[in-house]
C-alpha cells in the first residue's frame, strides 16, 4: 500500500537532461521518469501532480545577470517549462498514461489554462495533471510554484526530485568528500542553515502549510516508488 495518496512531484529541468549539457532533453532519461510515473500512478493507485522546472533550457536569473530585463527573463523561463512539460507529457501517453498539461500563462493551442478545481477534478478521475509556466509571476521560482500548487491541490507531501543529488547535504557533495548529510531536517533548521534546499520562499510556504518534502535523486530508476511507499530515502524536511 502507497504512504501517500496524492502527491506533488517537483522535476528540475537539470533532472530531464541526465549526464548531459544544458539545452537538452535526455530521451533515456525523460522515458525512465516516465516509468517510474506510470508505477506509481497505474499500479499503486497514487494521484500525482507535477510541476516541471526550465533549468536546462533558460534561466530567468542568469539572463537577468547578463543585462536582460528580469521580469522578460523570467516569461522566457515560463516557456522553457512548457517545452520540457510537453515533452514529459509525451512520453507519459505513449506508454498510456492519460495526462492533462494546464499552464499559468495562457497557451490554450497546446494545454489548458491552470483552474485548481479542474486540476483536482483530474486527479480524482486518476489523471496524472503537469502544471507549467511555474505560478505565472515573475520573480517567483517554479520551486515556489511546486509548494503553491501541492497546497492547492491537497497533496500530502512535496517531492523534489533533483538530478544526480541524493539527499541534502551541508556543502556540495561533488566538490566536498566530507559533506554531511541530513536524513531528517525542520524546517527552521534548513532555513538557518540556508542549505539550499529550495528558495526560501518555498520553503516557507510548505512550512506554514505543514507539507513535508522529501529531497531524492531522480537518476536511480525506482526512487519514486520507494518514496511513495514510505521507504526512507533522501532527505525528509518535516
Amino acid at each position: 500500500m502507497p504512504r501517500y495518496k496524492r502527491v506533488l512531484l517537483k522535476i528540475s529541468g537539470e533532472a530531464l537532461q541526465g549526464s548531459r549539457q544544458s539545452g537538452i532533453i535526455d530521451a533515456s532519461t525523460l522515458n525512465s521518469i516516465a516509468r517510474q510515473i506510470r508505477d506509481v500512478t497505474c499500479e499503486l493507485g497514487t494521484q500525482m501532480g507535477i510541476v516541471v522546472g526550465g533549468g536546462n533550457i533558460w534561466r530567468g536569473q542568469a539572463a537577468a545577470e547578463r543585462g536582460m530585463d528580469r521580469a522578460q527573463a523570467d516569461y522566457a523561463g515560463m516557456l522553457a517549462t512548457i517545452i520540457n512539460a510537453l515533452a514529459l507529457q509525451d512520453a507519459l501517453e505513449k506508454i498510456d498514461v492519460v495526462t492533462r498539461l494546464q499552464t499559468a500563462i495562457t497557451v490554450t493551442a497546446v494545454a489548458e489554462p491552470y483552474i485548481r478545481r479542474r486540476a483536482i477534478r483530474h486527479l480524482e478521475k486518476g489523471r496524472v495533471v503537469i502544471f507549467a509556466a511555474g505560478t505565472g509571476n515573475p520573480y517567483v521560482s517554479t520551486d515556489t510554484a511546486g509548494a503553491l500548487r501541492a497546497i492547492e491541490i491537497g497533496a500530502e507531501v512535496l517531492l523534489l526530485a533533483k538530478n544526480q543529488v541524493d539527499a541534502i547535504y551541508d556543502s556540495d557533495p561533488r566538490k566536498n568528500a566530507n559533506a554531511q548529510r541530513f536524513a531528517h531536517l525542520s524546517y527552521i533548521e534548513a532555513l538557518n542553515r540556508q542549505l539550499k534546499v529550495m528558495d526560501s520562499t518555498a520553503l516557507s510556504l510548505c512550512m506554514d502549510n505543514r507539507l513535508p518534502i522529501v529531497v531524492f535523486d531522480l537518476a536511480q530508476e525506482g526512487n519514486i516508488r520507494r518514496v511513495i511507499e514510505g521507504i526512507p530515502i533522501g532527505t525528509l524536511v518535516a
